[in-house]
């Protein structure tokens, strides 16, 4: 867990696509404070700059201009190989489609990162991350021979095997039936209360993001207000504002 009361730092970020002609503007000036030990959920319209906020914020991609930091460490400063090593070392990723090796256990999915980074786990540590999820007795299991929570399970444990100081979450109860989603949602709350480590997740579910501390609004690349102690009907409300907002925009 980072010092710093801010886990991740966005100051006037850009970010475009494209070349001279046919540019998309997906982060206009964006500059925003993910507080460490929080749950924040990202929302917007289709096409709004969610996704790319995640990957800017999480150095899977850099911006165009302006500076991230992550634990106080500027990411615009890192080479390929120093910010692979930081992803590695203090950032996880849960995605909507899980991302695991179907060749391998779900013990051996877990063990994945801690092996990219050259230290080969004990049996122990993998098997208590299985068990801090909820699957203790699947470590043998392959992906194919468990549900689609139970593979997001393991992946949730995958990303937090390594300590990381952030987990940023992609729609991870996006392919999840809804009451497979609510537990993987309390998942992630855990994380945040009992572990009080920082959790950044995606989502376009107004159930999903009333699990966080607070959500944050996008549209048109830009931060379109934000919404502290969320419930699923405020969430609906502000997104359908935004939403008809987007569509007099575009007309």
């Amino acid at each position: 867990m980072t010092t710093d009361d801010q886990a991740v730092r966005l100051r006037d970020v850009r970010k475009i696509h494209g070349a001279k002609g046919a540019t998309v503007r997906a982060l206009d000036r964006v500059s925003y404070d993910f507080a460490a030990g929080s749950f924040t959920a990202v929302m917007g319209p289709s096409g709004s700059g969610k996704s790319t906020l995640l990957t800017c914020a999480a150095g899977l991609d850099r911006p165009t201009s302006g500076d991230v930091l992550v634990g106080g460490t500027p990411l615009n400063d890192l080479g390929e190989t120093e910010l692979t090593l930081l992803r590695r070392r203090r950032i996880g990723f849960v995605f909507q489609q899980f991302n695991l090796m179907p060749s391998l256990t779900a013990e051996l999915n877990v063990a994945l990162p801690l092996m990219l980074a050259g230290r080969r786990p004990t049996r122990a540590e993998t098997r208590d991350a299985l068990a801090a999820v909820g699957l203790g007795e699947r470590a043998g299991h392959r992906p194919g021979q468990l549900s689609g929570g139970q593979q997001q399970r393991v992946a949730i444990a995958r990303a937090l095997i390594t300590g990381p100081e952030v987990l940023f979450a992609d729609e991870p109860t996006g392919a999840l039936d809804s009451a497979t989603g609510r537990e993987v949602l309390a998942l992630l709350r855990s994380v945040v209360d009992d572990r009080r480590q920082t959790v950044i997740m995606v989502t376009h579910d107004a159930v999903a993001a009333s699990y966080a501390d607070r959500v944050v609004f996008l549209s048109d690349g830009r931060i379109a207000g934000e919404l502290p102690d969320p419930t699923p009907r405020a969430v609906a409300e502000r997104m359908t504002r935004l939403e008809v907002t987007a569509i007099g925009t575009a007309e």
